[in-house]
């Protein structure tokens, strides 16, 4: 995390997780309108005048098509198609960004640099060079358009002032993410609560993440799942015209050839036990040896209601019987606002 924002959140009487990001005793679980440190993200800046050409060839995204207002999801695959890390791509002045979990960052740093070879570009840790922080509901918008100057108004689309930019990101109730010095951040962060945003902690996001249908690959479900797994090709993922990327063969086939037997839903259910990332699902019926389903994340609403985001077969889904571990409660099933597409 970076010193000075770390220590303004610490005066406010947040403690540093784990994960890095700051926490509040207080927070709400939920919340109309909030603040979220953000800073077990971190950020890959890759530079040079090759930058675009290198990530291009190592992307699920076409990176020509970010922009000073767009910004987009993606991920770097196995030579297999499988997922090992999914970011937002960003541009920055001359470098690219990319915004992913600090827990993904050496290992997707390792694999970059493995492929870099002669390439006249760069790939550095810029995780504490600036801050992140998420705005979520519609009470600070005032603020952030005093700030930036504008607000962003599609899914993805952003904004710049300076060294700060704003991206808007999707879900069913105003959510931006911020990115910038760490004095902007003090500023919008002290402006926004006296406009009324509660302090919240990063589960929160995590939590709009999920109503969005947003995934977020972990170490747990690493190397887990095909992009069409997890939808990505539903939420500006996936480019199908770009041309070769690791793992786009596999990716392509599935898309234009195969039939695709898993999918990712929204998912709610009660228990006493946190479902965490990469638990295996269960289902009467099903004879996949991989299991019928798996948790990609969950995060608690309320004591002991916990909404999800589940890969599962879609015979299992269908079936109305998928639940948590071997005997444990069902999942109740819903498809994300965006839908299945032509696949549903």
């Amino acid at each position: 995390m970076n010193q000075d924002w770390q220590a303004f959140l610490t005066a406010r009487g947040a403690a540093v997780g784990d994960d890095g990001a700051a926490r509040f005793d207080t927070a709400p679980a939920d919340a109309d309108c909030a603040l979220t440190d953000l800073s077990h993200l971190g950020l890959i800046a890759v530079g040079g005048p090759e930058a675009t050409d290198f990530l291009q060839g190592q992307v699920s995204n076409d990176v020509r098509e970010l922009s000073d207002t767009h910004t987009q999801l993606s991920s770097h695959c196995s030579p297999k198609g499988r997922m090992l890390a999914n970011f937002r791509l960003l541009r920055l002045g001359e470098s690219l960004f990319l915004l992913l979990p600090r827990s993904q960052m050496e290992g997707l740093l390792k694999r970059l640099r493995m492929f870099m070879l002669r390439r006249n570009a760069s790939i550095d840790d810029a995780s504490d060079a600036l801050v992140c922080c998420g705005v979520i509901g519609a009470c600070a918008d005032e603020v952030l358009a005093a700030r930036l100057g504008s607000l962003p108004q599609g899914d993805n689309d952003m904004v710049r002032a300076g060294d700060a930019a704003l991206i808007r990101v999707a879900g069913p109730v105003p959510r931006y993410l911020f990115i910038g010095p760490a004095a902007d951040a003090r500023a919008l962060w002290a402006e926004a609560t006296a406009a009324g945003a509660s302090e919240a902690n990063p589960d929160l996001w995590a939590l709009h993440d999920i109503r969005a249908g947003i995934p977020t690959v972990v170490p747990e479900t690493a190397d887990a799942f095909v992009p069409q797994m997890v939808n990505m090709q539903l939420i500006d993922g996936v480019s199908f015209h770009k041309g070769c990327y690791t793992g786009q063969e596999v990716v392509a086939r599935m898309q234009y050839l195969g039939k695709l037997k898993r999918r990712m839903y929204i998912a709610e259910v009660d228990t006493d036990t946190a479902p965490k990332p990469g638990d295996v699902l269960s289902a009467p019926g099903s004879k996949s040896e991989q299991g019928p389903g798996r948790i990609v994340d969950a995060r608690a609403s309320a004591p002991g209601h916990w909404e999800l985001l589940v890969v599962a077969e879609v015979a299992a889904a269908e079936g109305d019987g998928l639940q948590l571990g071997d005997d444990g409660p069902l999942l109740s099933l819903r498809a994300p606002a965006y839908g299945f597409g032509d696949a549903a």
